[in-house]
């Protein structure tokens, strides 16, 4: 049976104030998301551990990421971004190519 995920609430900040208790329970169950909204305007979620656990891992994943990017760029410091996007596709044309002759060959079995 699939993971049932939360549903999202919305709520202004004086209901949420009244319902802080409710509002936890809930989180703690980890049946509900809580956006709370002042004056129309979104300005902070309640959200279980579990959540929190797995935004901070998707942050720490994201930064990793990025961080390979940082140093590709760092590697290409100075080249003219022609230079770069031509020699790409020349690897993108050669890899396209190999991949359709083992393709091919496969095919000939």
């Amino acid at each position: 049976m699939p993971k049932q995920h939360p549903t999202t609430q919305t709520l202004d900040a004086a209901d949420a104030r009244q319902r802080f208790d409710d509002l936890l329970d809930a989180v703690d169950r980890a049946a509900t998301r809580v956006v709370v909204e002042k004056d129309g305007k979104p300005i902070a979620a309640i959200i279980s551990t579990a959540d929190l656990n797995r935004l901070d891992r998707l942050d720490a994943q994201r930064e990793a990421d990025f961080s390979i990017i940082d140093e590709v760029r760092a590697a290409f410091a100075g080249v003219p971004d022609e230079e770069i996007e031509r020699e790409t596709d020349r690897i993108l044309g050669v890899n396209r190519d190999e991949h359709q002759a083992v393709g091919s060959a496969a095919r000939e079995r």
